[in-house]
């Protein structure tokens, strides 16, 4: 989940209730007209492809919403593998409430198992190294706690949920405020003005900057942007654990091993959630 349960489920309902409405608006006319109002049924969520799984929370959430009596008999937990021909789990509701609900499960676990497979992958390649890998604010507008949900499930690690609980100055910002200097020196003092402890990222694009980013001070992690590998271990050197290091830019399944293997502290890979494919998922009505 996000930050806490009390946020997941507030996050959850907003999504559930709009995706809802968005879905099935005036109300589901082929149920309505063909299936009982107090008729129940029971369905499988079927594995089409080997995955990490993700979003059998959601679903149930968004079961017991359409239909407080819903029942669940989960066979495979959130994080775990799965293979083509698997069953995840069985539900038992009002079979109007399944035939709403069906479409909203299967978009958001086959959105979730993508990024959490993909994740998954990319821990794969570093689990031997001392770096975590990072997801960003790469994320679909208004499902980003879905997205960073399945990065966790995946085995990666959150960065930022927002603009808020975290600084990163980047190139725009030190362009527009007229340097590395003034933009540091700036948010030290905001923080200071507003009572705030956030981390502070700062982005530089070589060694000049990385050099004078290291003579101002003021902030917890530097991002080193599209860094060649033997320039990423200098500036790796160069910094000798004084602050927090990371690579970011054109990271790829096929290079990530390489860049951990610099010695930076963390790797932010935008194509968890920009350039997951969702998963092959079904749910069927067996009686």
């Amino acid at each position: 989940m996000i930050a806490d349960e009390q946020s997941t489920k507030t996050f959850l309902d907003f999504f559930v209730e709009n995706a809802l409405k968005e879905d099935v608006g005036e109300g589901d006319h082929t149920s309505q007209a063909c299936i009982p109002a107090d008729a129940r049924s029971r369905a499988q969520l079927l594995i089409k492809d080997p995955a990490v799984l993700a979003g059998v929370e959601a679903a149930q959430y968004i079961f017991n919403k359409v239909d407080p009596s819903a029942r669940l008999a989960i066979f495979v937990e959130d994080g775990m593998a799965v293979s083509a021909g698997d069953v995840a789990f069985e539900v038992e509701c009002n079979t109007r409430a399944l035939l709403k609900a069906e479409r909203l499960v299967l978009n958001t676990m086959q959105r979730m198992t993508g990024i959490a497979t993909l994740s998954n992958r990319f821990k794969f390649e570093v689990e031997d190294l001392p770096v975590k890998i990072l997801d960003t604010r790469k994320t679909t507008p208004l499902i980003r706690f879905l997205e960073k949900w399945a990065v966790r499930l995946g085995g990666c690690t959150n960065y930022r949920f927002g603009l808020y609980d975290w600084i990163m100055i980047k190139d725009n910002h030190i362009d527009a405020c007229g340097g590395i200097k003034p933009a540091l020196d700036r948010v030290a003092a905001y923080q200071e003005e507003h009572g705030l402890n956030l981390g502070v990222t700062i982005e530089v694009r070589n060694l000049v900057e990385l050099y004078e980013v290291l003579e101002v001070g003021n902030f917890t992690r530097v991002l080193l942007d599209n860094f060649e590998v033997p320039l990423l271990r200098e500036a790796v050197l160069t910094v000798r654990n004084r602050y927090e290091t990371e690579a970011s830019g054109g990271v790829n399944i096929h290079n990530v091993r390489q860049i951990a293997m610099s010695g930076v502290d963390y790797v932010s890979v935008g194509a968890l959630t920009h350039s997951a494919v969702s998963l092959d998922l079904s749910l069927k009505v067996i009686r």
